[in-house]
């Protein structure tokens, strides 16, 4: 197996070491300024492994848990980051005029973002910012624990890492129902989106674009991928009140399949259990797939609340970010 490790500058410094013997060094079959390159013989059916950088007497291991790489993984690539906390980081509130209104939005970055300056990142797009990060900004002082959730999947190597954009309503009634979500939908990807790439390390691939929400942000989360599957490869709509005031289940029953991914989920016996059922029995008839571009499932006693988006936001985090998810994708 080829192990390849990209880090900025001090690459030629970097060694390897596996759980075959932690204290020795596997030193590198390539090396530049930007990328080492260890081809190493897995002597079972997994190894664990870790990036070194050394420099002068001193010895940095990469932090977070330890690489765990299968003996059938094709050739990984690993961002390490060696200095730096393994926590992700939220940022102020970013301001965009909307007309006379604004929205804020406020974007998570993952662990080792700052040190690691070679890695660009997939990104998730969430509706109703405030009810993400913070307590004291969340509706009922219940938040989504977004950057907890992600940091905890980083830390059981589950997951591509990804930047996470929460985007908060104007009117959260008129930007998420129809019509309104054609105006929202167009400012989010002619003026939000563009401008995220420019501040931050992006993939700009739709199929690296993801976009999820709750409720009336579930189906505005859908409304856009299929409205833009050329942006959005992939939609989370969790307990979404498909029906309500939107046109999604004439459209999706008479306009041509485009190639998304949708996550759906909801509580039972409520929380909109019937309505993400008739949506699941639509895509279905219109060529969607259960396990490949489809996932449904039900969550027993789970409510209409935050603390239940909460509990389970780490299976489409898994889904759109999955590390054998992405590997299928490319």
């Amino acid at each position: 197996m080829r192990i390849v490790v990209h880090y900025p500058q001090l690459a030629r410094q970097i060694l390897l070491r596996t759980d075959v013997d932690w204290d020795h060094d596997v030193m590198p079959t390539f090396a530049s300024d930007d990328e080492v390159h260890f081809d190493i013989n897995i002597p079972g059916i997994f190894i664990s492994c870790k990036p070194c950088l050394r420099v002068g007497a001193d010895l940095h291991w990469a932090r977070g848990s330890n690489y765990v790489l299968s003996a059938h993984e094709v050739d990984p690539d690993i961002w390490p980051h060696f200095l730096m906390e393994d926590q992700g980081s939220v940022s102020d509130i970013l301001s965009f005029d909307r007309g006379s209104a604004q929205h804020a939005v406020r974007v998570y970055l993952p662990p080792g973002y700052a040190e690691n300056t070679l890695r660009r990142y997939p990104v998730l797009y969430m509706q109703d910012e405030r009810n993400l990060f913070f307590p004291q900004e969340a509706f009922g002082g219940h938040e989504w624990h977004v950057d907890e959730t992600m940091d905890r999947l980083d830390q059981m190597n589950a997951l591509r890492k990804a930047i996470v954009v929460g985007v908060a309503p104007v009117d959260r009634m008129n930007d998420y129902t129809s019509p309104g979500y054609v105006d929202y939908g167009a400012f989010l990807v002619e003026v939000i989106k563009p401008r995220i790439n420019q501040l931050f390390r992006t993939r700009t691939r739709a199929q690296d674009t993801v976009v999820m929400g709750s409720s009336l942000g579930g189906v505005v989360s859908l409304y856009l991928a299929w409205q833009y599957p050329q942006v959005f490869g992939g939609a989370a709509c969790l307990s979404s009140t498909f029906g309500f005031q939107d046109d999604l289940f004439t459209r999706i029953d008479s306009e041509p399949k485009p190639a998304i991914l949708v996550y759906l989920d909801s509580g039972w016996p409520r929380d909109n259990f019937d309505a993400t059922n008739a949506m699941r029995d639509l895509l279905l008839s219109r060529g969607f797939r259960l396990g490949v571009d489809l996932l449904q499932f039900s969550f027993p006693q789970g409510s209409h609340d935050e603390d239940s988006w909460s509990g389970r936001i780490h299976v489409p985090f898994q889904y759109f970010f999955g590390r054998v998810w992405a590997a299928m994708r490319g």
